[in-house]
């Protein structure tokens, strides 16, 4: 199934906007939340079809809330692909062993994420 409806998760008013703009301009319909706790409200709510984590957040971090998301019998079919600054190999590493299916660093590029929607749909 065609990926639509994507959740991003970040404190930073820029990163949302960014990321908004680029999916909205490729057909996605987006939702945001500023940090974990009301992603994962968000996600209850409204079930999205991908979910896009950053780590560092105010609360608990991207990697707190992805492990949450892959634990959850009712939310661990979603995949969520985190977008940080952590740009350590051990951060990739990890984020990944929390349940995340992709891992990308800021600044993102808009066509390596859209060519990994794809590869989820």
């Amino acid at each position: 199934m065609a990926i639509q409806k994507i959740l991003v998760v970040d404190d930073s008013p820029t990163e949302r906007y960014f990321l908004t703009d680029v999916l909205a301009k490729n057909g996605f319909s987006v939702s945001t939340a500023e940090n974990g706790e009301e992603a994962l409200t968000k996600i209850k709510a409204d079930k999205p079809q991908l979910i896009l984590m950053d780590v560092v957040m105010p609360g608990q971090n991207g990697f707190q809330i992805t492990r949450a998301i892959a634990k959850d019998p009712e939310t661990q079919d979603i995949p969520v692909i985190i977008c940080t600054s952590k740009n350590q190999e051990t951060d990739r590493i990890w984020g990944l062993r929390q349940g995340a299916r992709d891992y990308l660093v800021k600044p993102i590029d808009p066509q390596e994420l859209l060519a990994k929607i794809a590869a989820l749909g």
